[in-house]
């Protein structure tokens, strides 16, 4: 007679099962919350047992609701200000692209001065070179 093997379906009594953490999403909340609040205290335990939830867990999502609605409340209206730094970038931006293209400009004129040096020079050394007096 050999030892008889577990079923495998059968949990085993010595090992217990480890409990997840329910999650709720925000439409739960808030449908559970409203629901609760317009209950008598009877209805509102019913629900409780009937949802299994705890009355310490409504109350944080109440907490939760008000805190959420009070920050909601207390931020500024309309567009967020301006960071004062993207407006220094783009000034200095502006400023680099005008700096540019007067550089741009400049360099043509140098360019252009250099070419008229080299043609004045050409002038002048041709002209100082002596010409026959019968060619006037």
């Amino acid at each position: 007679m050999g030892a008889q093997q577990p079923d495998p379906e059968t949990p085993d009594p010595q090992v217990r099962e480890r409990a997840t953490a329910r999650r709720y999403s925000a439409a739960y909340k808030a449908r559970i919350l409203q629901e609760y609040e317009q209950l008598d205290k009877a209805g509102k335990g019913a629900l409780l047992r009937r949802e299994g939830l705890y009355s310490s867990l409504i109350s944080s999502w109440k907490t939760a609701r008000d805190h959420g609605a009070a920050e909601a409340l207390a931020r500024p209206v309309g567009r967020p200000k301006a960071d004062p730094r993207d407006k220094k970038i783009q000034e200095l931006e502006g400023e680099v692209e005008r700096l540019r293209a007067e550089l741009g400009t400049t360099r043509q004129v140098i360019e252009v001065q250099g070419k008229l040096f080299a043609l004045l020079d050409q002038l002048a050394t041709s002209s100082e070179t002596p010409t026959p007096r019968g060619e006037q």
